[in-house]
């Protein structure tokens, strides 16, 4: 409920579409569009780059810190001081992290979870053009490893290829599939 200061009541629930896939399947483009398509039609909401909430060396999660959940916790406190209720947060294991990033957020939390998958082709080809230096080989070997680690996501997870697809008739699809807006909206 708002109240009439634009505040979101505490007991309204947190909406979050959780996006995960390996590198290069267009996490971050989808969040950007869908994004733009929630503010074309006036809908509240935020995004997270989960996968800048520990990017440290050395890394946090290697020495049990769970700083990406503590930054998550931080950072959504703040977002729903001001109102927001919906998010889309994209982070590589997302999904396979579902209950422990949703407790970082709070209670009454309402989880749509979405597999962006590429083939590892597609995603080689991605990496290469926006990677430069000694690392594009690095990348695709991770970006080949956590796809097979995603293979094990629930069968509940929604799994979308991004393959052959633009980035809107993909962020259509999710926003449209987690109730966020109809298709007829976003045409």
């Amino acid at each position: 409920m708002m109240r009439q200061d634009g505040v979101m009541q505490a007991h309204t629930p947190t909406d979050v579409i959780f996006i995960g896939g390996r590198s290069g399947v267009g996490k971050s483009s989808l969040a950007a569009e869908a994004h733009q398509m929630l503010a074309r039609a006036d809908v509240r909401h935020a995004v997270i780059e989960g996968d800048n909430l520990d990017q440290a060396y050395p890394e946090p999660w290697r020495a049990g810190v769970d700083l990406a959940e503590q930054n998550l916790a931080a950072m959504w406190k703040n977002y729903r001081a001001a109102g927001y209720s919906r998010l889309i947060f994209t982070n590589t294991v997302s999904v396979l992290r579902v209950r422990e990033l949703a407790a970082a957020l709070g209670t009454e939390v309402q989880p749509f979870t979405v597999l962006l998958t590429a083939t590892d082709a597609t995603a080689a080809h991605r990496l290469a053009q926006r990677e430069v230096g000694t690392a594009l080989k690095q990348h695709i070997d991770r970006s080949n490893a956590a796809a097979r680690k995603l293979d094990a996501a629930p069968d509940t997870v929604l799994r979308i290829t991004s393959d052959g697809r633009s980035v809107s008739d993909v962020a259509r699809e999710v926003l449209a599939r987690a109730g966020w807006l109809c298709l007829r909206k976003l045409a």
